[in-house]
């Protein structure tokens, strides 16, 4: 059961691989991950991406797509996968279909989470963090006893720069320019599914369930 989430951010695709990951036993994958472990260990492909680094560069996307072809060959991955957050672009996805069809493999599902540009601005500009302890809360759906203390430490609970809605709003212009064409990428190879995920938590989850079988 290989599978691609693919969403905006702040659709929640991160909280959907987490429940695939408990049901199914599948590791959910992320780049930052793969490149964090790569360069810890030192491996050759580690030391090519670091160098891309530190020179303020972006790593090139056969090198990304080769770390990502390099993890989901570990055992771990025997029995399927979950990557999120890549592919983010058309020629990211396209390699990995070329690495995986060298190998006889292929995705399995593309996992869209639907979430509207105005429900993510109001979900990510509405998020808050604690300082001390990073517990997260939202001041509409998850608001902590006392405005701005954070239940668990005591800590001043603060909005990060990332969710401030001009960034969640740029962050959203990037993903429809480079990342949403995936959709009709994945459509076309015919793995395309899609939830709701303006529903509950629960219902997603049952939603994902029954596109898994």
């Amino acid at each position: 059961m290989k599978i691609i989430m693919l969403g905006a951010p702040g659709a929640g695709k991160g909280t959907h691989a987490k429940h695939i990951t408990q049901k199914y036993s599948i590791p959910a994958i992320s780049t930052g991950d793969i490149f964090r472990e790569n360069i810890k260990a030192g491996t050759e492909l580690g030391k090519k991406a670091k160098g891309y680094m530190d020179a303020g560069k972006l790593v090139p996307d056969e090198l990304v797509c080769d770390l990502v072809v390099d993890r989901i060959n570990q055992d771990d991955c025997k029995n399927g996968y979950i990557l999120d957050g890549f592919p983010r672009t058309i020629p990211q996805a396209e390699a990995l279909t070329d690495a995986l069809k060298k190998q006889d493999d292929a995705i399995d599902f593309a996992i869209e989470v639907k979430v509207p540009d105005d429900v993510i601005i109001e979900r990510m500009s509405g998020r808050r963090v604690c300082k001390g302890c990073g517990a997260t809360y939202h001041i509409k759906n998850v608001p902590p006893k006392k405005e701005g203390i954070c239940d668990e430490c005591g800590g001043e609970i603060i909005l990060r720069d990332d969710d401030a809605p001009e960034t969640v709003k740029k962050r959203l212009e990037v993903y429809h320019e480079q990342t949403a064409p995936l959709i009709e990428y994945y459509d076309k190879l015919g793995v395309l599914k899609a939830i709701d995920g303006t529903q509950s938590l629960e219902k997603c989850a049952e939603d994902i369930d029954k596109i898994l079988g």
